[in-house]
């Protein structure tokens, strides 16, 4: 006879079970992906228009933003051919983090700028 937990099938054990199969590499993406989502929805960038948006909360998304460069950071050895598109989603945020204030943060002082440096459009 095997001894099964009492509640194996519980839905509330599942997450964890599942967790702990998941490489690292993959819950640093997925949090990553989080941190972007929601600083998206922060700025408003889910909606038509932005500046309208009833979700748009500036200091939320600064928050999210700097958490994201953070992460990054930290990670980048270890996201491998991913770090470069997660990079570029970063910035991206960052641009338009700047885009959005009404009175931009001086070069180096943005969101997540201590962990990336400035962040600059380029011309083109």
């Amino acid at each position: 006879m095997t001894d099964v937990p009492e509640h194996a099938d519980d839905p509330a054990d599942q997450p964890t079970r599942e967790l702990a199969e998941i490489p690292a590499v993959e819950v640093i993406s997925r949090a990553a992906l989080m941190l972007m989502s929601a600083a998206a929805e922060k700025l408003g960038l889910a909606d038509d228009e932005p500046e309208e948006s009833p979700h748009r909360d500036l200091d939320e998304a600064r928050r999210l933003i700097t958490a994201l460069a953070g992460l990054v950071k930290a990670s980048a050895e270890y996201l491998g051919p991913h770090a470069g598109p997660v990079r570029d989603a970063l910035r991206e945020l960052q641009l338009a983090f700047r885009d959005a204030s009404a009175y931009p943060d001086e070069p180096g002082q943005g969101p997540g700028e201590k962990f990336t440096g400035p962040v600059w459009r380029t011309p083109g």
